[in-house]
């Protein structure tokens, strides 16, 4: 059994990683949010011990690792606000525990090297959440697309990729809304989305980003098997017709040379999976999420392009 601690207990993605590290076996020592309306944690864990203050959590953990082995925390859990990654996996660092963060690991690239450094200065890892490589059909489908023919000599994979969640006001007056904090809605909902692409398809070649607004992004990217058009949206109108009459809010769809690829059901144990590799010496880490965070930096600051013909189907008008 392992210690754990969490930050950002309040957070939507918690409660994932807290069934995650109940259903791996372990024990959750310690939880900070500065929300106080945590009251899911006595769903998991009802013992354990709440701080609203990060100081306070900090030095509760360091009393504990003085302690000794079976009462520090071996793992930080860190499921603050994007811009936060960063600064609380230096804290898991210097309390000598290895950190398991939400995606984006961090929003700026160039802080991955300064956590490599970290990371062999206090002999610790830093694990990241790239859920998406565990779900069973997209295994399939990297093992088809390794496995398989190109559609034709010289030619590339028409992948389509749509990603649709609707998201209130509430979104833009919270940290997601500011591109500082969350690092837009490239980062925030897409960085998985394009770690999963680069995973089966290749390397980046090129990109275009043809659509960027607060809400709104859309481009094409070139992979080494695969051109990719694709659009990212927290705006419920571009939902499908009907989604929400039929209470379904969210839409995902990823096309291969026409075919849908399905992939909407599956994500209930995605997170325990991840836990599970984390805890057997496996998991995602710096190198696994460097590709999608230096892509997303570049969309992020790539200008907008004039639309051709390789657009994404919602871009045609």
């Amino acid at each position: 059994m392992s210690n754990f601690a969490i930050i950002g207990a309040g957070g939507f993605v918690a409660p994932r990683h807290l069934a995650a590290i109940r259903d791996t076996g372990n024990r959750l020592v310690a939880a900070t949010d500065p929300n106080d309306s945590v009251g899911v944690l006595d769903r998991y864990f009802p013992d354990v011990r709440f701080f609203t203050e990060i100081e306070r959590f900090d030095r509760f953990l360091e009393k504990l690792r003085r302690k000794g082995e079976d009462e520090r925390a071996h793992f930080v859990s860190v499921c603050s606000p994007n811009y936060l990654h960063d600064a609380h996996v230096r804290l898991a660092m210097r309390l000598h525990a290895d950190a398991v963060c939400e995606k984006p690991l961090v929003v700026s690239p160039w802080n991955l090297d300064q956590l490599c450094e970290l990371e062999a200065e206090y002999g610790r890892r830093v694990y990241t959440v790239l859920q998406l490589r565990e779900h069973p059909a997209l295994l399939a489908l990297r093992e088809r697309v390794a496995g398989g023919a190109a559609p034709a000599p010289g030619r590339k994979h028409d992948v389509v990729l749509t990603y649709v969640t609707r998201r209130g006001p509430w979104y833009f007056v919270s940290w997601k809304g500011s591109d500082e904090k969350s690092g837009g809605v490239a980062m925030n909902i897409g960085v998985h989305f394009f770690d999963l692409l680069a995973w089966i398809f290749g390397k980046v070649q090129s990109s275009e980003v043809h659509l960027a607004e607060p809400a709104r992004v859309g481009g094409l990217l070139e992979l080494e098997r695969a051109r990719v058009r694709w659009f990212l949206s927290v705006d419920g109108k571009d939902l499908p017709p009907g989604a929400l009459e039929a209470g379904r809010p969210a839409f995902r769809s990823l096309t291969l040379d026409g075919e849908e690829v399905e992939f909407s059901e599956g994500f209930a144990d995605l997170h325990t999976r991840v836990y599970e590799r984390v805890l057997a010496g496996r998991g995602f880490g710096i190198e696994d999420a460097r590709p999608s965070i230096e892509l997303v930096h570049r969309l992020r600051h790539a200008p907008v392009t004039a639309l051709g013909g390789d657009r994404h189907p919602a871009l045609v008008r």
